[in-house]
């Protein structure tokens, strides 16, 4: 009998081949995941048109035209649904990674796969997700009628690559730390809710102008900048490369720490989770 003795790398190592043989296995957890998340709702997967449009809805009534925040000269509910289109897909991939090891525990007790997949896949899943807000996001811009540089529809994708790998990379390293610390499970709804201010996505980045070290350090962040992306796609405001690469390389590095930390303790995984 043939044994197969089954060894973490000797040295770091993302994985990238052995991610790609078991990549059916990959798009099957995505697509269990979505069919959990809607078989036992009544309206299905209308709810994920139904959050976006709700939140787009009370901002734009609360802080649009009750406080009259600036919106980067756009109308307030296209402000408001560019910022929650990149902030729900990061708030969902982040809570989705880093729950998915716990919530796969007895599949990760049974049988071997790169345990990357599974905060991957929720990544991809909170992607299928925000498509739907797109769907309003295309409607609300030809509603306005607004102006837009076929060139910088780029920035879109870019965007959504940029807040994939930041979530990717916090998603990973709390879900290594979820599996031998449960309090993260808990503390994380309080993060994710602190976030949301500090990041734009109910008022502009230009309310800081009088403090720049403040909006210097929002900038660089990643989701800011992502938002920021897709707002430029529609207002026509200048595309700073640099400051994108500097955001690029922000979100990398998060990347590298969070994929490091997993690699470094997924061998205990099975005996945690």
């Amino acid at each position: 009998m043939i044994e197969h003795r089954i060894e973490p790398a000797a040295r770091f190592s993302f994985g990238g081949q052995e991610l790609w043989q078991y990549r059916e296995l990959f798009f099957f957890f995505t697509w269990r995941d979505i069919k959990v998340r809607y078989k036992q709702a009544t309206l299905g997967i209308l709810w994920a048109l139904i959050q976006p449009l709700s939140m787009m809805l009370l901002f734009t009534f609360i802080f649009g035209r009750g406080l009259r925040l600036a919106s980067d000269e756009l109308p307030y509910s296209v402000f408001a649904l560019s910022g929650l289109l990149i902030w729900n897909f990061f708030s969902n991939s982040l809570q989705n990674a880093a729950s998915s090891m716990v919530s796969n525990a007895n599949i990760i007790r049974k049988i071997y796969f790169p345990r990357l997949i599974i905060p991957l896949s929720a990544i991809l899943t909170a992607l299928f997700d925000m498509c739907f807000a797109l769907i309003i996001l295309i409607i609300l811009v030809m509603y306005y009628q607004l102006t837009i540089n076929p060139v910088k529809l780029i920035l879109i994708p870019l965007s959504i690559l940029l807040a994939a790998t930041t979530s990717f990379g916090i998603g990973t390293f709390l879900a290594a730390l979820n599996v031998k610390y449960r309090d993260f499970q808990y503390a994380l709804p309080f993060l994710i809710q602190f976030l949301m201010f500090v990041n734009p996505v109910v008022y502009s980045t230009k309310v800081f102008v009088n403090y720049p070290l403040l909006q210097k350090i929002l900038e660089l962040n990643p989701i800011a900048g992502a938002i920021n992306m897709v707002r430029s796609v529609f207002n026509n405001a200048p595309i700073n490369v640099s400051l994108m690469g500097v955001q690029f390389l922000i979100a990398f590095v998060f990347l590298l720490i969070g994929v490091y930390f997993f690699r470094k303790t997924e061998a205990y995984f099975a005996d945690l989770a």
